[in-house]
């Protein structure tokens, strides 16, 4: 294997500063956390890697001009058999998308998914506070985030809100079945961040020397663990309990749901040590957060101060606001929020939680009858919070650009 000795700058710029951020996460990177030569040169190469399937098609749609999103649109929501004489890059992408490879389970992903659902109400707050939020200490690809105006100010809420319908549509009975709305969401997310990656290279002056394509393979990885394996680990803080079984099978899922998206099978996380392994390295190569990371990061800690609420309202965007601050501290850690410029607090909530959640998980849920009302409760608990979050409009995720 040739070594690769330059690469982005990005690579280990701020090698102390994101050390700190993700030391949490060291302790279950064993037997060695760090990254050995081989493994270095691939988070290199994956800052240069692009999901190429779908950047040929979107050649064909802005350059070629051979497809259209219209035909795009239909054959995901019907089948490339019905698009009229589909063009061979649309047949050629849907192809792809519906060779199943060999390795997927849709008994283990029915299970993750109804484990999944079973967390409840705790889903929104880890995806939140530990997912999106210790994302942004990875300041690599946030100007494509930022350029849009879409995570910052009044619309973060909304695209909040787009990704919780996502993530609903993969945990859905049935969601990741060809025409569910995991699988079709999925698809189209993984596509308009194709477009995304074609405009910042071709038309924005992106600097691919410092930062790696606008869309890259180390960023997907990255985003793809932290709602997969730091799910795991942050909602195990909260006191939710998993059998390996279960565990696994959530693995499984987002291992699909990440192939769908274009990520690489070498970066899917199938083994949870491993997976952890992986967001050790990803986290600690990655640059540290800078104006961009403090933007969104305000944006979204700011968010229950400019939620409306039916009653009591100032003292409830209080609490809101300070059990965010909670989690957040408990979950990316002291250093993690810090890094973010966000208030450290201490984990009055989390501890809370882990005593509600140990009597509910690890007490009610090793019994048939307790197992099925956490069950009940966990999708009801899902269900009101995707009504709630914005007063009864479920949204669509971003549109595909004209």
């Amino acid at each position: 294997m040739t070594t690769i000795t330059e690469g982005p700058s990005r690579y280990m710029r701020d090698r102390a500063r994101s050390a700190r951020v993700t030391a949490p996460l060291r302790p279950f990177a064993w037997p060695s956390p760090d990254a050995t030569p081989r493994e270095a040169d691939a988070l290199r190469r994956a800052l240069l890697t692009r999901d190429e399937p779908s950047a040929a098609l979107v050649r064909a749609i802005r350059r070629d001009r051979t497809v259209t999103l219209a035909q795009f649109r239909r054959a995901l929501a019907e089948g490339v058999d019905a698009v009229p004489d589909a063009p061979a890059p649309l047949r050629e992408y849907f192809a792809l998308l519906e060779d199943t490879p060999h390795w997927v389970d849709r008994d283990k992903i029915a299970l993750g998914a109804r484990t999944l659902r079973r967390v409840g109400k705790d889903v929104g707050d880890v995806l939140a506070y530990g997912s999106l939020l210790g994302g942004y200490n990875n300041s690599g690809p946030l100007p494509v985030l930022t350029s849009s105006g879409r995570l910052t100010g009044e619309r973060t809420r909304r695209r909040i809100a787009e990704t919780g319908t996502w993530w609903n549509g993969c945990v859905a009975d049935g969601g990741l079945d060809r025409f569910g709305p995991g699988f079709t969401l999925s698809v189209h997310v993984r596509l308009m961040h194709a477009f995304v990656d074609y405009h910042h290279e071709h038309e924005a002056g992106w600097d691919s020397a410092a930062r790696g394509l606008p869309v890259n393979q180390f960023d997907q990885a990255g985003t793809l663990g932290l709602f997969s394996i730091t799910f795991l680990l942050h909602t195990r803080v909260l006191g939710v309990r998993y059998t390996r079984r279960e565990a696994d099978a959530v693995l499984h899922l987002w291992c699909y749901v990440g192939w769908l998206m274009g990520v690489d099978p070498h970066w899917l996380p199938f083994v949870e040590r491993a997976g952890l392994r992986m967001m050790y390295q990803i986290g600690a190569s990655a640059p540290a957060a800078d104006e961009h990371s403090y933007a969104l990061a305000a944006s979204l800690v700011d968010l229950p101060l400019r939620t409306p609420y039916p009653r009591f309202q100032r003292l409830r965007r209080r609490y809101e606001y300070e059990r965010g601050l909670s989690l957040a501290t408990t979950l990316l850690g002291p250093a993690g929020v810090r890094a973010l410029r966000v208030p450290v607090r201490p984990p009055w909530y989390p501890a809370g939680r882990f005593v509600v959640n140990v009597a509910k998980h690890h007490v009610l849920g090793r019994v048939p009858a307790g197992r099925r009302w956490l069950q009940r409760l966990g999708e009801r608990q899902l269900r009101d919070a995707a009504r709630r979050i914005l007063d009864g409009e479920i949204p669509d995720v971003v549109a595909l650009p004209d």
